[in-house]
């Protein structure tokens, strides 16, 4: 069998701590494995908190992992997760920094679903530093936020 294959159609992981539990996908299609808090968690309004997850992944060269939120928790309390970026040469316990932008306190228990693992491909090419860029296909250029209008 092709290792290329193999490492494209699953995701090696590893619990490190006890009463870790593995990501998984809530239906079957969705994008994001759920990550789940591995301790009770208190988190006032404002506040933020790094959050361990006890899982450990070892991802393919050219994907990456990114930590993002859940939408329910996040409309209904305002608890998002810091944007977090997993390389694929990180071997270490995955982590999940918890903004509560909510007016409320914030509690999750051992094993309540904090988060989403996003899995995706990157291109990492070599920089070149030019003098001029190409024009925008679009002939858009330069303009940035709002240009396009309402």
């Amino acid at each position: 069998m092709d290792p290329v294959a193999v490492a494209l159609d699953q995701l090696e992981i590893k619990l490190v701590r006890e009463g870790a539990r593995a990501p998984e996908r809530s239906r079957p299609g969705d994008a994001g494995y759920d990550l789940r808090c591995l301790a009770a968690v208190a988190l006032a309004p404002g506040g933020r908190v790094k959050v361990d997850t006890g899982v450990a992944i070892a991802l393919p060269a050219g994907f990456c992992g990114l930590v993002v939120p859940r939408s329910g928790l996040a409309a209904r309390h305002g608890v998002v997760p810091a944007l977090g970026l997993i390389d694929p040469n990180f071997r270490g316990e995955l982590a999940v920094t918890l903004l509560n932008t909510g007016a409320e306190p914030f509690r999750a228990e051992a094993g309540d679903r904090i988060a989403q693992l996003l899995l995706l491909p990157f291109w990492a090419p070599a920089l070149a530093v030019v003098d001029e860029l190409p024009p925008s296909p679009d002939d858009r250029g330069v303009d940035g936020w709002g240009s396009s209008g309402r």
